[in-house]
């Protein structure tokens, strides 16, 4: 298979990380390792929300990130990928969140279809909109209960 032409660059001994527009940041939580206290509330949410599963999180050089899985199958997955878009990308056209909620995808080509390759990113470029205040937001804005099914649901009449 070939592979497209960003994936097929090879680092010579003379190009730097930047050179070849990357940029690499030490993550404070891989998978494997203990989740960062900051992260729990907000990863608490996550599994109550219908569909949605957390995956991982950690720090960036300035911000953080928290990475979920919505499961497509589920008939409330639109929903929800609806409701946390609205609250953390736009709620306000006057006072916008730092935060941006986007789907991440492992190249299709090399894997495999969305039911297990598609996942969805909190990302926060700043420091001191914590993981702790963003799920406020979402606390405050998604249905509630969270965890009740009955009020994600909307009449489609």
């Amino acid at each position: 298979m070939k592979l497209p032409h960003f994936l097929s660059r090879q680092k010579s001994e003379s190009t730097s990380e930047s050179d070849m527009g990357y940029s690499f940041v030490e993550v404070s939580n891989a998978q494997s390792e203990p989740m960062h206290p900051m992260f729990q509330e907000i990863s608490d949410l996550i599994r109550k929300t219908p569909s949605a599963s957390f995956l991982s999180s950690g720090m960036m050089e300035k911000g953080w990130w928290v990475k979920m899985k919505i499961d497509i199958g589920h008939n409330l997955a639109w929903q929800v990928v609806q409701e946390y878009a609205f609250v953390l990308n736009g709620i306000s056209t006057t006072e916008k969140l730092p935060t941006v909620f986007k789907p991440k995808s492992a190249p299709p080509y090399l894997n495999g279809g969305p039911e297990d390759y598609l996942y969805w990113i909190i990302e926060c470029p700043v420091n001191d909109f914590t993981p702790e205040i963003a799920k406020g937001w979402l606390e405050t804005r998604l249905p509630t209960p969270i965890d009740d099914l009955a009020q994600w649901e909307h009449d489609e009449s």
